[in-house]
């Protein structure tokens, strides 16, 4: 029998938007329902790798690189400034390059202020939403955010050099493993390769740039509960329960604004598709049907 590739295979394109190269992964039947898959910080699209297969079985599956990050390039005569607000408008023109009139969306750490603006501005476009420890309320936030939280009170060069220990190849393994019940189940090319990536030249401004901004995102909190309230689309909370930074009342809080949101908590840590991507996968496919 010759052979025959899967019809799940992951391909990689990269698209003009907003004056920036976006590279994104992208799986499954061109005309099959969108998922689109917004990853967080330190990492990229390769967080979704093995999670982008089992939902292109039924899926077209699309996972952009966030500016800062990855593979995504922004030229230097572009003048881009890293706020969350930029990045929101970076992923809608990319959304709108690609003509994803409906899509469910996946939002994860930082991808969750970007997905959740594009949400709220544009409701009619998303079909669902799944927030895995992508946080949206205030009691979502754990203890390890103290040093970023000093960080926006007192914008100092001291604080602003206390953030830089969040960039090291040790803090990101932390970030990986911490409340794992297996570190070994993580594979060390995820946080070796995220760590790297910050290491490029100038990459770490940003990062300290997108730190101090954050700040921003908790003031639109209000908004995307109203988003909650208003649209009431199928919503899957499901988290790393042992995640340090964003903590099992994020999720739980999800069914204030929509009673029927389902919460999952996972026995992992922060990037729980390193660990629990079957179990992710399936929720999600029930969750959309």
């Amino acid at each position: 029998m010759p052979y025959q590739s899967h019809p799940a295979r992951t391909t990689f394109h990269t698209v003009s938007a907003d004056g920036v190269e976006v590279l994104y992964r992208e799986a499954g039947a061109a005309d099959a329902p969108v998922v689109l898959l917004l990853h967080g910080f330190p990492t990229s699209s390769h967080m979704f790798r093995d999670l982008i297969p089992l939902l292109a079985t039924r899926y077209r599956v699309i996972a952009p690189d966030l500016p800062g990050f990855g593979n995504t390039v922004v030229p230097a005569e572009r003048g881009y400034v890293y706020s969350f607000d930029n990045l929101a408008t970076t992923i809608n023109a990319f959304v709108e390059t690609l003509g994803l009139g409906k899509y469910a969306v996946y939002v994860f750490d930082y991808g969750a202020p970007v997905g959740l603006r594009l949400a709220a501005d544009h409701p009619e476009r998303v079909t669902a939403l799944i927030s895995q420890n992508g946080n949206a309320y205030v009691e979502g936030l754990g203890d390890a955010w103290a040093p970023i939280k000093a960080f926006w009170a007192d914008p100092s060069e001291a604080n602003r050099e206390v953030m830089r220990g969040f960039l090291t190849l040790d803090a990101t393994k932390w970030q990986y493993t911490h409340g794992v019940a297996n570190p070994d189940a993580v594979a060390p090319e995820a946080y070796q390769l995220d760590a790297a990536l910050m290491q490029r030249p100038g990459n770490a401004e940003i990062q300290l740039d997108l730190f101090y901004d954050y700040r921003n995102n908790i003031a639109l909190y209000p908004k995307f509960q109203q988003f909650f309230r208003d649209s009431q689309v199928p919503t899957l909370a499901i988290w790393g329960k042992h995640d340090p930074f964003f903590i099992p009342p994020g999720a739980e809080a999800y069914r204030r604004d929509n009673p029927n949101a389902l919460v999952k908590l996972l026995d992992t840590g922060h990037f729980a598709l390193e660990t629990h991507v079957d179990e992710i996968a399936a929720a999600i496919h029930l969750l959309l049907g």
